[in-house]
């Protein structure tokens, strides 16, 4: 199985993808993965929309499972099989906002528990911490947490990162963003 990190949005796949994509008799993955990289599915090859990814080990080893953004930054990097990179929303995140990789920590809370003591140790040490969220993420509730401990950063919303309608949306642990669409929130100063 080879495993192909599409990217954040439009425009942001990699050549060696293209390639891979190009030569696939079997594609696999959600409808914006797929979406991505409509114009370079070949004639002829069979395209599913993942329905169930507890079933995605069970795929046949010829096939390519796209991975919105990096595969291995809460992707589909676990899977079994030969890994392609991917444009992920940190990189974009950090290009837009000019702010070095070195400097900051990503933390996935997409699907999992938010720890509040992991954000705070990265934020006291000096880091920005990334987010990957969904819609079960408290992030005012954090940014309370985290003005309590007298740690005030500046809070970012990143939105649609890559596509037409891109936000990017400025305020702070004590004024939090509300996360709009398809979000990454950077806390830090830069």
């Amino acid at each position: 199985m080879i495993i192909v990190g599409v990217g954040a949005g439009p425009g942001m796949l990699t050549q060696e993808a293209m390639e891979v994509i190009g030569e696939a008799r079997l594609i696999c993955g959600s409808k914006r993965a797929i979406d991505l990289v409509a114009d370079h599915i070949p004639p002829g090859c069979t395209v599913r929309i993942i329905e169930n990814y507890r079933n995605l080990r069970e795929l046949p080893m010829e096939a390519v499972v796209l991975s919105t953004g990096d595969p291995m930054l809460s992707g589909l990097g676990y899977l079994e099989g030969r890994v392609i990179p991917g444009i992920s929303s940190l990189q974009v995140a950090c290009a837009r906002l000019k702010i070095s990789l070195l400097k900051v920590v990503p933390v996935t809370v997409h699907g999992r528990a938010l720890d509040p003591e992991a954000v705070a140790f990265e934020l006291s040490r000096g880091k920005c911490v990334f987010l990957i969220t969904d819609e079960g993420t408290d992030l005012p509730g954090l940014c309370s947490i985290l003005e309590s401990r007298g740690i005030r950063r500046a809070v970012t919303i990143l939105a649609d990162l890559g596509y037409p309608e891109e936000r990017i949306i400025v305020g702070s642990t004590a004024a939090p963003p509300a996360a709009l669409g398809l979000s990454c929130v950077l806390i830090g100063d830069s």
